[in-house]
């Protein structure tokens, strides 16, 4: 792809709006941080459930930024029926709800929440573009171009990133599971894939809280273990525990997370 220079202003980014106060929650619960934690979920719930129209939008980001491993014709068609979806939301009410958040961090938060690293941050501006119609035609095709070719890169973490989405797909995991690492499972590992599953209808948000909560208590016991065998592979679990921040979520993540919930219930 040619490399274009366009201006793109990031808070006018539903997306990177979306991903940088999941990022300012997630530190917050690493660090402890009750106020800020009680802030950032309230932003979020109040504008970006699928009910909120940030909400609808954020799905339509998503649901290109999110998906992998497509051959090149049903990547298209979907940029195509994300275009379709998008041009029916009101973008007036876009942009006031944009405001509202941009305010409130500014104000309840700190403009600083703006400047959270974001590894994808390509991705996200250049679909914002995409939608975008004062750009010129040929630029938003070459972009589409870019965004395909991602969608139909294979995603290294998982050959697979469509989620589960059903009781079907919750029981065939949990089977798996058992299967594969015990005869039952335990509460905790009940509640994960419960949380899990129902995960959907807020953009993850609850899940997102609860799971950095439940791996902050998992690292803990495991630094406060002296039941493992060396200080290696101590030192060893706390560096996959700690790129958990760094790994989408997906099946093959909570698949880690489940086993490392059985460990640490063998050395409390």
């Amino acid at each position: 792809m040619q490399k274009t220079k366009l201006k793109h202003n990031k808070k006018r980014n539903t997306a990177f709006l979306f991903e940088s106060l999941v990022k300012e929650l997630t530190k917050a619960v690493m660090n402890k941080d009750q106020k800020t934690k009680n802030i950032v979920l309230t932003i979020l719930k109040e504008n970006f459930r699928l009910n909120k129209t940030l909400g609808r939008e954020l799905d339509i980001y998503k649901s290109l930024y999110e998906t992998r491993d497509l051959n090149k014709e049903v990547a298209s068609r979907m940029i195509n029926e994300a275009k379709r979806v998008y041009s029916n939301l009101n973008q007036q009410t876009i942009f006031q709800s944009q405001s509202n958040v941009i305010n409130d961090v500014n104000k309840k938060l700190s403009p600083a929440v703006f400047s959270n690293f974001m590894s994808n941050y390509k991705d996200l501006a250049t679909i914002a573009q995409i939608f975008d119609q004062e750009i010129p035609m040929k630029t938003r095709v070459l972009l589409e171009q870019y965004v395909i070719d991602s969608m139909s890169e294979i995603n290294k973490e998982s050959k697979s990133s469509i989620k589960p989405i059903d009781n079907i797909v919750y029981r065939e995991f949990t089977k798996k599971f058992n299967d594969k690492y015990s005869n039952s499972l335990l509460p905790e590992q009940k509640n994960l894939l419960s949380k899990y599953i129902t995960s959907f209808s807020d953009n993850e948000v609850d899940f997102k809280v609860y799971l950095n909560e439940e791996i902050a208590r998992i690292k803990a016991l495991i630094k406060g273990s002296n039941k493992l065998n060396e200080q290696k592979n101590q030192d060893e679990l706390i560096k996959l525990i700690e790129n958990f921040r760094h790994t989408e979520i997906n099946s093959e993540m909570i698949e880690k997370v489940l086993k490392l919930q059985s460990l640490v219930r063998e050395i409390e």
